[in-house]
């Protein structure tokens, strides 16, 4: 009996502790180090990502960052779905796993639920960022225009190679709507 009791506390741990931890970054990836989210706050345009279930038939898309009262990050997401022909907006909250001035960072827009948010690129301005998932499932290319350069498109595809990403799987998203 003292077994069974023993086991099922095992489990359920480390089922609770897959529920509230992530893995948050890919192997090889590198969070930028030193970061500062000051710099990063503000209004970012997604220019490439890897489909997911969340942003599915979206263009349009940008992510906002603005910080809470309570040192967590608002993340406000809002994209225009163009298979319902409406926008969508998802509102959620970005903490960093260690120290701030490195961008490891998790988000949730599910209560208790956490994924990786990883800035593993990113220029001297702040103009253009390439941010990993907890896995190779997730990449974004990031703007703070519409459009990226040519050459820092480039960099940012060769370096996500490297890491093991398949960027000929990318969408490439088009900036036609205001919101």
């Amino acid at each position: 009996m003292k077994i069974s009791k023993l086991i099922y506390s095992l489990l359920t741990g480390l089922i609770m502790m897959g529920l509230f931890s992530c893995a948050t970054i890919p192997k090889g990836a590198e969070a930028v180090k030193p970061f500062d989210k000051e710099k990063y706050l503000g209004k970012w345009y997604e220019i490439a990502r890897l489909d997911f279930k969340f942003e599915r038939n979206l263009n349009n898309t940008t992510a906002s960052y603005s910080l809470n009262d309570n040192g967590t990050i608002k993340v406000d997401n809002q994209g225009y779905n163009t298979k319902k022909e409406e926008w969508t907006q998802a509102i959620g909250k970005a903490k960093f796993v260690g120290d701030d001035d490195i961008a490891k960072l998790k988000v949730s827009f599910f209560g208790p639920f956490y994924s990786g948010y990883n800035v593993i690129a990113i220029d001297k301005e702040y103009k253009y960022a390439l941010v990993a998932g907890e896995s190779l499932k997730y990449l974004w290319i990031l703007s703070r225009e519409t459009e990226i350069p040519e050459d820092v498109k480039n960099e940012y595809l060769k370096m996500a190679e490297k890491i093991g990403y398949n960027t000929s799987e990318l969408i490439w998203v088009e900036h036609t709507k205001q919101d």
